[in-house]
Formats: C-alpha cells, sequence, structure tokens
C-alpha cells in the first residue's frame, strides 16, 4: 500500500511541532513540505496482523488462536474497556521502515530544524499508514456485519511497554517486518507502531481516532474536528 500525501493530515503535523490551532509562517510550512516529500519518497510501510479470539475478565485480556497452543494474557484496565464489546481482537504491528531512520540522521548532522520537523512528519505518515491499513480492515469485517473499535497500543493508558514482548513473540515481527525491540521496550525502525484492534458486532461511530472516548481532554495532540 502506498502511502501518499494527500492521506498525511498536516494539521497533526503542525500539532506535534506545537503549532495546536495555527498554521506555521511560509518559511516553517515549506519546510514541512520539502521534508515530507523527501520522506514519502524513501519509505516504505509494511504491516502484519493476526486475529484472534478475546476473552475479558476484570482488566485481564486472554487471546486465543487455534494455531497457537494456549492462551496469551495481558492486564490493563482501559484496554479490558476498549474491549468491553469485543469477542475477537487483532493484534497489529506496522512500520515506515528503517529510511526514515536514516534520513533523520542525515538531518540531525546537517540541519536540526529539518529533524525536528521530520520527526513530527514521521508520526503524521505512521498515524496516517495504520489509518489506512484499518480502513481496509474495517472493510474487510463490515462485510461480515463486524466492525472495529480505535487501536490501543502498549504505553497508552494503564497498557504496560511490557505488552510489547508478547505482540513482538505472537506475530514474529522481528522475523517478519526486521523490527527490534531495545532493553527499554522501544522499537527500532523508530517509526513503528504495534497496537490492539477490536471487533465487535455493535456498531461503531469511529474506529479510528481515540479522542471521543479519552479522558485527557488537555492532550495537545487531542483531535479538534
Amino acid at each position: 500500500m502506498e502511502l501518499q500525501l494527500s492521506h498525511i493530515n498536516k494539521r497533526e503535523i503542525y500539532r506535534y511541532l506545537g503549532y495546536r490551532g495555527q498554521i506555521p509562517d511560509e518559511a516553517v510550512s515549506q519546510m514541512i513540505e520539502e521534508v515530507l516529500c523527501e520522506l514519502l519518497r524513501v519509505i516504505q510501510p509494511r504491516n502484519l496482523y493476526q486475529c484472534y479470539e478475546c476473552r475479558i475478565h476484570n482488566d485481564e485480556i486472554r487471546l486465543l488462536n487455534e494455531a497457537q497452543e494456549g492462551t496469551i494474557a495481558f492486564r490493563s484496565q482501559k484496554l479490558a474497556d476498549n474491549l468491553a464489546q469485543c469477542d475477537r481482537v487483532i493484534l497489529f504491528a506496522a512500520t515506515l521502515g528503517i529510511e526514515a531512520d536514516k534520513l533523520l540522521q542525515r538531518y540531525e548532522i546537517m540541519n536540526m530544524a529539518k529533524a525536528s520537523v521530520l520527526q513530527a512528519c514521521g508520526a503524521a505518515c505512521m498515524e496516517a499508514y495504520c489509518n489506512l491499513v484499518q480502513e481496509q480492515i474495517r472493510e474487510q469485517y463490515y462485510t461480515e456485519g463486524y466492525y472495529l473499535r480505535p487501536r490501543f497500543s502498549p504505553g497508552y493508558g494503564d497498557l504496560a511497554l511490557e505488552a510489547q514482548k508478547l505482540i513482538f513473540e505472537c506475530l514474529q515481527c522481528s522475523k517478519r517486518l526486521g523490527l527490534t525491540l531495545t532493553d527499554s521496550l522501544l522499537m527500532f525502525p523508530t517509526k513503528s507502531v504495534t497496537a490492539f484492534i477490536g471487533i465487535t458486532e455493535n456498531k461503531q461511530g469511529c474506529h479510528i481516532a481515540k479522542c471521543s472516548t479519552c479522558e485527557n481532554i488537555g492532550c495537545e495532540f487531542r483531535y479538534e474536528d
């Protein structure tokens, strides 16, 4: 799936750069455009996902897949709330690839302002790519009468980053996507994401933006529309 300029939410880039509710001046806007176009030329987005049966008891989420023995357990009240209406859940992983990090390293040597802009553009590209993939998944399950819940990633709310280890193991992220997990449980390439996506028979109004269900109304990255 090719990520194009039209897929990117520029307002999201502005928020990452601290321009909440504002538009940067012409010089910064031009730099954003240049960096974004260069980033889109070099990245190679990839993804993988696996569907599991889901059972929830209090704050424990247990996943079962017939192809794998036993169950996989996660603990998070926020994730349990997100998946409360779901009997299946998708484990999801995606990355923009190593070229985004290589470009960042070059910018950090040559132009720190561009490096800062690239971080914001990379985050916006990652979000846009995940949204595109999730929309494809939504269409697949919609034909079967199912709807998707918003993505929920390790490190969000009370879901510990340790959940990354189990997701990596289940999806074989290192082998299949070339991702590695550092000792501090961060991913490399850095512009990568893992997440849970709930599947439910109950109609959902929004399967991508999480803001409508998030209690952190003061978050600087909260969608305003």
